[in-house]
């Protein structure tokens, strides 16, 4: 497959080797889910068989999407987000990981399960969180518009003027880091900007951040409950509280 060719959605097997090794650090996914069982039919069988544990962090779904996915995998695990939205349903993942790593993905099989490998790749390299990026050389995306695609540059190009760094995508949810981090890297926010809450908490923390190239599909099945401007909204409301409303915090301490 040449760089930047759009993925087949008939994935045939299952991508990636049956076994990393006897002493790997060990692999969870998380997956949030909302009425996306028609997706998990697809996607499920074709996860790596290497990993630990599958966790579908549902949003009470009217469609069975639990009950598919435990009769695709003998390994999933379902946990019932208490909260809506996409931090919510994170946060609650994360908590229940058991594995050495954690990768994030989405269920609607826009993101290629082959690419988890690549993630767990810059893992074991020395990264500490690792994300995927559509604007790296090797990735791209179909399901973006223009519009979409110049929020994101210019949101990008804010982050980079107030936080330093040189993310070359920032609001994208193929991720993963070290479980270990995960009191460091816990959302505190419950919506869509929950991806950018967690590049910006990894940068400030000073950890090894790593992008690797990722293309991102159409979703398959249902439909998107992204917004772009609401969203877009309270990503950049996010990028601003966490550069100037914590430091504001701390003047205000050291003041009393």
């Amino acid at each position: 497959m040449s760089p930047g060719e759009p993925y087949q959605r008939d994935w045939p097997t299952p991508l990636g080797p049956r076994l990393i090794g006897a002493n790997a650090p060990t692999v969870s996914l998380v997956i949030p889910t909302l009425n996306e069982a028609e997706n998990l039919r697809v996607l499920l069988p074709q996860l790596p068989g290497w990993v630990k544990e599958v966790i579908i962090v549902d949003g009470h779904s009217t469609d069975g999407t639990p009950e598919v996915a435990r009769g695709l995998r003998r390994d999933v695990r379902v946990v019932m987000q208490p909260v809506r939205g996409k931090g919510a349903a994170l946060r609650a993942g994360f908590a229940a990981a058991e594995g050495d790593m954690i990768i994030a993905l989405d269920a609607d099989c826009s993101m290629h399960p082959r690419e988890i490998i690549m993630l767990v790749g810059a893992l074991m390299s020395g990264a500490d969180f690792v994300k995927g990026s559509r604007f790296l050389q090797g990735g791209g995306t179909i399901d973006m518009s223009l519009f979409r695609m110049a929020g994101n540059w210019g949101l990008t190009q804010i982050v980079r003027l107030l936080y330093g760094g040189s993310f070359s995508d920032l609001c994208y949810g193929y991720f993963g880091f070290w479980t270990r981090h995960v009191p460091l890297l816990e959302p505190t926010c419950d919506g869509f900007e929950v991806e950018t809450f967690l590049n910006l908490t990894a940068l400030k923390s000073g950890l090894k951040v790593m992008e690797v190239p990722s293309f991102e599909e159409l979703r398959l099945h249902g439909e998107s409950n992204l917004r772009a401007i609401p969203d877009g909204w309270r990503v950049l409301k996010t990028i601003l509280r966490e550069r100037f409303g914590r430091r504001a915090g701390r003047r205000e301490m050291r003041a009393a």
